[in-house]
Formats: structure tokens, sequence, C-alpha cells
């Protein structure tokens, strides 16, 4: 919803023109943003208050691949898929994977704490950063964290992943690599309805089965992705579940079975197996593109990334058609449905007078069911400039000042990034 322009593009190709521009910055008191492909959906990278953007792109260079110690130093720019691409020969790949992995950038997968499709077994971004040289907001570079197993002191390093550029810019990231799975089997289950495919995933993560992926996928959304892709969606379905097992292979075909019997026990009446390496990269491929999809439907489309635990996903999907229906928007809901992470899509129309508005009214309400459910605003995108002003839903005044206190300990005079995650009162720049 947000559009902003900077006065001043900047691509620095090394450290030391970070570490000037920034410099310059603070002599002049002129606001600085940090951005990487900007694939964010939160708002993060846009430069609110006008000011410098430092655009990332030009760093990306892989700096080394240790497959001994399974680490890789990357700059900021690096695409996230050309890491796995630069590791998979030897057997190692980057385990995040953002939609966005195709274009998206090692900096801004950082910045933002980056999931994706397969966290659901591995953890997102923040599991797989060991260190990171960061330019901070004074000027300074520093380390945050440690090459070594076990670093002693506060985890900085885990502070910097996810402060969505508020905290310095990061120009140099060593990362965990991970080996390749031995085996691996995709399946696609087709449900009547949204409500028994919701319930098929809460049975399928208490029976103690994690998969690699557990992706959701409601009746709109199938039908887009089918028109665009041809992945092979039951058009029929009110939903459908991709489900992936990875591991050794022989404990894969007892997994699977257990999960064909859970989705049989709550009515899935279509299952079925990728049989080779393609058919289950054209049912990826729709997921992967599934959001772009949506454009043949719809004018603009409003999307969130709400969480709420999986016991309750069925109750909060059914809440939120509800709100969708009352206010007369079209909804279509994709979701990384193993850890409860939800996104809500609405599909409207910016040209009516007046639509952004009400959109934002019924996205408010979406949330606080959410948030009632015992859930929280963001699960992977990101606060930005989206959400900071629910914040307050979320937390207490006092939660809210002592992430000021810490933002003010990196930022003191908050020129990096403003007006990003902390509600707009928190703001020092004016």
């Amino acid at each position: 919803m947000h559009r902003h322009a900077p006065e001043v593009v900047v691509l620095p190709s090394c450290r030391e023109e970070v570490v000037r521009i920034i410099d310059l910055a603070r002599r002049h008191r002129i606001p600085f943003v940090p951005r990487g492909a900007g694939t964010g959906l939160s708002g993060g990278a846009l430069a609110k208050f006008g000011g410098i953007l430092i655009s990332l792109t030009r760093m990306r260079s892989i700096r080394e691949v240790d497959f001994e110690n399974r680490q890789a130093v990357v700059q900021p720019g690096v695409i996230n898929l050309d890491l796995t691409k630069a590791a998979s020969p030897s057997g190692y790949y980057f385990a995040p994977d953002p939609s966005s992995q195709m274009v998206s950038s090692i900096g801004g997968n950082v910045a933002e704490n980056a999931g994706g499709p397969h966290c659901l077994k591995v953890g997102t971004t923040t599991n797989h950063v060991v260190c990171l040289e960061v330019v901070l907001p004074t000027g300074e570079t520093v380390e945050l964290g440690s090459r070594a197993a076990d670093c002693p002191g506060y985890d900085l390093a885990g502070v910097f992943t996810g402060s969505e550029g508020t905290l310095g810019v990061a120009t140099l990231a060593v990362l965990k690599l991970s080996r390749l799975p031995q085996s691996v089997k995709t399946m696609l289950a087709a449900f009547p309805s949204l409500k028994e495919a919701c319930d098929a995933v809460s049975n399928v993560i208490s029976r103690g089965i994690i998969p690699a992926a557990l992706e959701m996928m409601d009746r709109r959304m199938i039908r887009a992705v089918e028109a665009a892709t041809k992945a092979g969606l039951p058009l029929d379905a009110g939903a459908v579940l991709i489900v992936e097992l990875d591991g050794f292979a022989a404990s894969l075909p007892a997994q699977a079975d257990q999960v064909a019997g859970i989705c049989a026990r709550h009515g899935c009446r279509e299952f079925r197996t990728a049989g080779n390496e393609i058919e289950r990269q054209v049912l990826w491929k729709g997921r992967k593109e599934a959001f772009g999809t949506l454009g043949r439907m719809t004018r603009d489309l409003y999307l969130h990334d709400a969480v709420v635990p999986r016991n309750r996903l069925s109750d909060v999907v059914t809440s939120i058609y509800g709100i969708a229906d009352r206010g007369g928007v079209p909804l279509a809901i994709l979701a990384h449905a193993g850890d409860g992470n939800l996104h809500p899509i609405l599909l409207f129309d910016r040209s009516k007078a007046g639509e952004e508005e009400r959109i934002l009214g019924l996205v408010r309400e979406m949330l606080r069911i959410c948030i009632d459910a015992g859930g929280t605003l963001s699960g992977e995108h990101g606060i930005g400039s989206e959400k900071n002003e629910y914040m307050d839903m979320l937390f207490t005044a006092s939660d809210l000042e002592a992430m000021q206190r810490l933002r003010a300990a990196f930022n003191p005079d908050e020129l990096c990034n403003p007006g990003k995650i902390l509600p707009f009162r928190f703001c020092g720049y004016r």
C-alpha cells in the first residue's frame, strides 16, 4: 500500500563505500535505507522519509564455500538460489527458501529473517546465520557472532537477523550449509473443504511427523495456479496440501503411508505422489508462483502473513473468510500451514475511491482475530511500514519502549531506516 521515493540511490560495491555513504549521511543528518532485491512484502526497504537508498545489488560475490565446516561466506547481494546452485554439486544447499528465492538476496533474507515453504523442518534464516560483518549506523564496522561453535556472550547476530535494516547494513554473512537429503517424497492431497485440510495439518504434526514442507492452497488459489502453471491441481477441490518428506530413503515410505492415512481420515478424496523429479518440480512451480498468478483475477492484491497456533488454524481461517465475506471482498488463502503461517490475500481495485482504506480496515480485523487466537503479526514478511502501527495490538507500551532502547543502542540518531517496525511515535527522525 505504500509508495515512497528516495532522493538518491547509491550502489556501493564494497564495505568501504558503505562506510563512506553512512559517514556522509550522519554528517548531514540524512536518513538512509539499505535495500536488497526489493522483494519484501512489508515495505521494509522503502525510503519512507526520502534520503539515501543504499542498494547492495553490486555486492554479490560468494567469497568462500567451506564444505569441511559446512559454511559459506557471501556478500549481501548474492541471490538466495545462486548460493544453493554453487553448493549443490557437492551435495549441499542453503536451506531457507522464500518463494522469491530466484531473485531475493541474502542481505534481504537476513534483514527480514526470511522463511519459505521448507522452513517448517529446518527453521528460518536466523537458524542458518553463523556471523555477520555489519556497518553500524554510527559508521563503525563490527563482526557480530563468530565462526567458532558456541560463541560466548550475547547473540548479537541473532538480534540483527530480522531487524529489518534498522540496526545497520550487513556487508558480509557467514551462513550454514545443509546436506541435501538422501531422498525426497512430494505428495498432493485434495480435500472437499479448507476446514478438513486444516484439521489434517494439525493431525500430521501431532503424530510426530515433521515434513520438510506442508503447504496449503484454497479453491480460489488452486484455480489461479492451475490456469497459469498447469500443475495438475484438481479444480473441484476446496483445498489442497502439498506435503514433502525428506530424509533417509528407507524411512520415507512408512511416513508417507502415515500421512496418506491421516489425510484419508480427514476426508481427502485424492492423494498422489510425484513419480519423478519433473513432477515434483511442476508441483513446486505452482506453489512458488502462486501469489503472482492471482493477477489473472484482479487489478490489485494485498497480502498478509499472520501466524496462529496450528490447532487454531481451522477456526481462524473460518473467521477470516467471514470478515472478507461481510466486507464483500474476494479472498484467497495460501499458507505455510505446517507452522500456522497464514497468507490471506485480498483482491480489490485501488482505483475505486476509498477502497484502500476499506481494505486496511478488514485487514486490521483479520490480524486481531489471529492475535486473539494466540498468534502474532508476522511469520516471515516482517513488520516494516505495513504493520508497525499494529504493534500495540500485540505488545505493551513497556515492551515497545524496551525495543526502542535496543534500537537506539545501535542506531542512536534514528537515521538508519527510520519509521519501520515500531509505531510512528517512536521514530526520532522527522
